[in-house]
């Protein structure tokens, strides 16, 4: 094995290490995605886990002044396009993104604009609804085009665009899924970091239009899965039935209390899965 085939597998596995000590639903989710494409998308979020945590009361717990969190996220960012462009990196998390990114397709069109998005909670906590479409623009649906980019690239010679249908529907799945978590988290980020994401606090939006936003992406989406390679299927369909589950309890819930999916209803919607590829619907 060469030196450089043994760094980039240590690169893959340190991206799998941090995939799996943070979701578990993810984590799910990717073992049901094709070989194909299973480390390169594990590769993406361990990337986008760690800068989240930069912004997201990690590195304020660590002491890291807010000025402090914009340069090692700024410095992320440089480090991320570099390797993007020149194929290394030291940082083992950074190098396995870079891999994914050089072979499936991913450019500074979308690595630019998660970025930007981690910047704004560093000075943003109260939006509406422009800054909330841009914020989750950048830091969901990018994250889902991303992955499409894989689902169509992955294993190929040269990378191609995908259809404008996939295009609108994993940018809308990225969409859902953001607002679930911005529902679920509402409490926390309210007390603990101050903001309000979906301008429920104003009164720009009420919670049943938030949910109706949800399901309308939602079923946007669950109708395009069915045309994406079936190595990927099931498990873009796993993770829509399990966020599909979460928007349907957080209608029933009180707004404070953090809805989880219990793990025998994540059997169940895995199990269903393997049965069957269709999403499943949220009316």
């Amino acid at each position: 094995m060469s030196a450089a085939t043994l760094y980039d597998r240590c690169a893959r596995e340190a991206a799998s290490v941090v995939i799996g000590a943070y979701s578990t639903s993810f984590a799910l989710a990717c073992r049901l995605l094709g070989k194909r494409t299973r480390q390169d998308v594990r590769c993406v979020y361990a990337l986008v886990r760690i800068a989240d945590e930069v912004v997201d009361g990690t590195a304020d717990a660590a002491g890291v002044a807010p000025d402090e969190q914009r340069a090692i996220l700024d410095a992320l960012e440089a480090e991320t396009l570099h390797a993007v462009a020149g194929g290394f990196s030291t940082n083992l998390v950074v190098h396995a993104f870079a891999l994914t990114a050089r072979a499936c397709g991913i450019g500074a069109d979308l690595i630019v604009p998660f970025f930007a998005s981690m910047r704004t909670d560093l000075d943003t906590s109260l939006h509406d609804g422009a800054s909330h479409d841009a914020y989750v623009y950048g830091s969901a649906e990018v994250i889902g085009l991303m992955c499409l980019q894989i689902f169509v690239n992955a294993g190929s010679r040269r990378p191609i665009a995908p259809d404008p249908a996939l295009v609108d529907g994993a940018r809308r799945l990225g969409a859902a899924f953001q607002d679930i978590n911005f529902l679920r988290d509402r409490s926390d980020d309210a007390e603990r970091l101050g903001r309000d994401y979906l301008g429920l606090s104003t009164g720009e939006n009420t919670r049943e239009d938030v949910l109706q936003r949800i399901q309308a992406d939602l079923d946007a989406a669950a109708a395009v899965i069915p045309r994406l390679p079936r190595d990927c299927r099931r498990a873009v369909t796993v993770a829509h039935g399990l966020f599909a589950e979460l928007a349907q309890r957080l209608r029933s819930a009180d707004p404070d209390t953090r809805v989880s999916v219990p793990g025998g209803v994540k059997a169940r919607i895995a199990a269903r899965s393997l049965l069957r590829l269709s999403p499943r619907s949220t009316s």
